[in-house]
């Protein structure tokens, strides 16, 4: 099992995850996070961090979300891994209330 990063997180982009995951499987985007599922050892502390709810286990992933799956995988061999804390973009508050955003992610 890894855990997976869904659309809650695009425009948000809160790094509170980063900072406590122990062995840096965390990967940035413009204003996206990935997790890479080689490196997730599933001790799921990243997802009580996640101010937006947007980290699931593999197979709790809700069914509109599935393809942020295989989405994680292929971005986290593309984007850097970041392993501190980076201040979110200076809207990310806005768009932590908006639900259908999938449209906003930059690649």
């Amino acid at each position: 099992m890894t855990y997976v990063v869904t659309e809650p997180c695009i425009r948000c982009r809160y790094t509170d995850c980063v900072e406590v995951c122990p062995v840096d499987c965390f990967h940035g985007g413009p204003n996206f996070l990935v997790i890479d599922p080689v490196e997730c050892i599933d001790c799921a502390v990243c997802v009580a961090e996640c101010p937006v709810d947007a980290i699931y286990p593999d197979d709790e992933v809700p069914a509109d979300q599935q393809d942020f799956i295989a989405l994680n995988a292929r971005l986290a061999n593309q984007w850097p891994v970041i392993s501190r804390a980076e201040p979110p973009p200076d809207d990310a508050d806005d768009w932590s209330v908006v639900t259908a955003k999938r449209e906003q992610l930059s690649e």
